[in-house]
């Protein structure tokens, strides 16, 4: 396979398309349930091979020389980055004692991190982590202040990969210690006080292989991470396991992945043996744990399908005490409890609230956002009653507000370092229609539909519909400059809340899980329907992307109804279902998607995979698949076998690109501000350059 990449600059020298990629065909036969698949590109698995390696570089040359065109015909990355000016600052995060944000000192170098005593002061930088690293890829993903804030312990992602790792910082000194975690994945940190932290280490040795985070390590502050202890091991059980700490214990969560039984231990913080014991039992996973002190546990049941906050003393968990009861079709975002109060976030299709309670109970206050904007709870300050939230909305950018729990009055907040800047736009200048259609099985499925004021449904619009619908995940409002300029160039955006997203309360999760993960597919089919009948749109102008699981939702879509779409863009989604479990975390979905060992739910997958559900005589929409080298979440083979398939085919006339980001994650080259801006123009200048040629 040596002479692959010189078959391909031969062709791309002789300027034929994307189509005519000729990427070899080497059949591999396997049998499942007395059904045998050919993969024949299962040799592009191989991510390491000097094949594949070549075979991607010259993907990507064709797909940058038109991404490059494109963009230089719709200058998309100027108006993003003169809408970004007007941006007001985000409100500052309140961890342990002060307040952290992060920005951009260089536009081509990751941001720092920035700390300070007071809201009204100005910032002070506390993490450059250009100066640590000297690499444009490094991103602090997350900070953990130490129980007394004095230490700061950061996260960091050198690769884009889930494979984090771990650093320490003095405040306001500066000054870095020795230490450095490595193989730190799908982990917070959490502190024994100020001697040392927990958390969850990775062992595997292949980027690709089947997911290995089974242990909770302890390190010692100070000591080389060799030296760790191993605190709890999950290696030879069939558990997924979370961890927290409070001021004097930890705490750590098992959940039997078949049963859903949950299981709760407890390790002292006295000493540093962290002997575990059991604290209680949960037969079923519907129980959401929200907080526990005081020997108090505080949780949601998800037996009711809204959300509800109960609690128990840890010494008579029969006595279940209803704090704040389900309240029907308002779906319990999350729960924030401080000492006095708990703070409810409320979804109500597109309106939000906060409600405010005592322990006891009693209803104390209600907050209602502006139709369409949500709420992001920043702090509490308990010395004024003052809670501090934003609110934005797709149109609106992030708005700083005090919301006063004792007189009930609401107002914006800025000061000398937190600027108010003029809107982009008048508020009334673009519309948000949020209505429902009807799926095949009669059910009102929510759609959101945002654009410009006095836009014409005449069918001729070019739109963009998007879905998530999966793992019970609630989508909410996102505020993008990027978006508001494909929409303000006469552009339709639309999002609809298809089941296996968690938009409409558990139940609505559930009905789009396991061997009812169809009517995910189908929701969001009929959501394109449903733009073309009411004239929004056509099938001309009709693109359609998604993201992660949304990727697999616009992959299942494109190859069932590809007369549906003009321009169809999957980023990072699996799309060979019948060996998605084989690699990386996919063996931790088989609730979401199904077990392809088990004979009913392969034929599930099969029936909607991707990847098997090419057809050799169909020309499929103009498509543009984006993945990145260091996905280890959703590997790039998905999306490289997805493409082979979909090129190498006779019938296929329109072109099928190709993009691979290097040295990047799931989320894309994202580190920097000019990577960020490049692939936000990059993105829109595919879309509206195909729909509209």
């Amino acid at each position: 396979m040596y002479k692959i990449a010189f078959v391909f600059i031969f062709l791309y020298q002789l300027g034929f398309g994307q189509n005519n990629i000729n990427t070899p065909k080497i059949p591999a036969a396997f049998t499942l349930h007395e059904t045998t698949i050919t993969d024949d590109y299962s040799w592009l698995e191989n991510i390491k091979s000097q094949a594949v390696k070549n075979w991607v570089k010259e993907q990507n040359l064709l797909s940058r020389a038109h991404l490059e065109k494109v963009v230089n015909t719709y200058d998309f990355e100027k108006t993003i980055t003169n809408y970004n000016k007007l941006n007001t600052d985000y409100f500052p995060q309140k961890k342990g004692r002060y307040f952290f944000s992060r920005y951009f000192k260089d536009k081509d170098r990751p941001t720092s991190i920035y700390i300070r005593r007071k809201l009204d002061e100005e910032p002070e930088e506390l993490i450059d982590t250009w100066a640590i690293y000297k690499n444009s890829n490094v991103l602090v993903e997350n900070y953990y202040p130490s129980k007394s804030s004095d230490i700061v312990a950061f996260k960091v992602s050198t690769d884009g990969s889930d494979v984090k790792e771990v650093r320490f910082i003095k405040v306001f000194k500066k000054e870095l210690y020795n230490d450095v975690l490595k193989n730190v994945k799908f982990s917070d940190v959490e502190w024994n006080l100020d001697l040392g932290v927990f958390y969850n280490k990775n062992t595997n040795q292949n980027r690709t292989e089947k997911d290995s985070t089974f242990q909770i390590m302890y390190h010692k502050l100070g000591t080389s991470q060799e030296e760790d202890v191993l605190v709890y091991d999950a290696s030879k059980k069939k558990v997924s396991h979370d961890f927290f700490t409070t001021r004097d214990k930890l705490i750590v969560s098992e959940m039997d992945i078949k049963t859903g039984k949950t299981t709760y231990l407890k390790a002292s913080l006295a000493s540093e043996k962290f002997e575990l014991e059991l604290m209680f039992e949960k037969e079923t996973n519907n129980f959401k744990l929200l907080n526990y002190k005081n020997d108090i546990v505080y949780f949601s049941s998800k037996d009711y399908d809204w959300g509800d906050v109960r609690s128990f003393h840890i010494n008579k968990q029969e006595e279940v005490k209803v704090i704040v009861p389900q309240i029907y079709s308002h779906l319990l975002l999350y729960a924030y409890l401080t000492e006095n109060y708990i703070f409810c976030a409320y979804k109500n299709l597109n309106k939000y609230s906060i409600r405010v309670y005592d322990y006891e109970g009693n209803f104390i206050r209600l907050f209602d956002a502006p139709d369409g904007m949500t709420f992001n709870i920043r702090y509490f300050d308990k010395e004024t009653n003052n809670l501090f939230v934003e609110m934005h909305s797709y149109t609106i950018y992030t708005y700083n507000f005090k919301l006063n729990v004792t007189t009930g009055e609401s107002s914006p907040y800025f000061n000398d370092y937190i600027k108010a800047k003029a809107t982009l736009f008048p508020f009334n200048y673009f519309e948000t229609k949020n209505t429902t259609y009807k799926s095949s099985d009669n059910k009102d499925i929510p759609i959101t539909i945002v654009y410009k004021k006095g836009t014409v449904m005449d069918g001729n619009n070019p739109t963009l519909l998007e879905a998530y619908g999966g793992f019970g995940v609630v989508s909410l409002p996102n505020y993008s400059t990027s978006l508001l300029s494909f929409i303000e160039k006469g552009g339709i955006y639309a999002f609809a809340e298809i089941r296996g997203g968690g938009e409409k309360g558990n139940q609505w999760a559930a009905n789009g899980r396991g061997l009812k993960k169809t009517n995910s597919f189908n929701d969001f089919i009929e959501a394109a329907e449903y733009l073309i009948r009411e004239k929004y749109t056509s099938a001309n102008k009709l693109a359609i992307s998604g993201g992660s699981n949304g990727g697999l939702v616009a992959g299942v879509a494109m190859t069932k109804r590809p007369d549906l779409f003009k321009v169809v863009i999957p980023k990072v989604g699996a799309f060979d279902m019948l060996k998605f479990d084989q690699f990386t975390i996919g063996s931790h979905h088989h609730k979401e998607y199904g077990n392809p060992k088990i004979k009913a739910e392969f034929d599930s997958l099969y029936s909607y995979s991707p990847y098997h559900n090419i057809k050799e005589g169909l020309n499929y929409p103009i498509t543009l698949i984006i993945t990145s080298e260091n996905d280890d979440r959703v590997p790039p083979l998905h999306s490289y076998k997805f493409a082979a398939h979909l090129q190498n085919r006779a019938a296929q006339k329109n072109p099928i690109y190709l993009l691979e980001y290097g040295d990047a994650g799931h989320y894309g080259q994202i580190s920097t501000y000019n990577y960020r801006i490049k692939k936000e123009s990059e993105f829109y200048s595919f879309l509206w350059y195909h729909l509209n040629n």
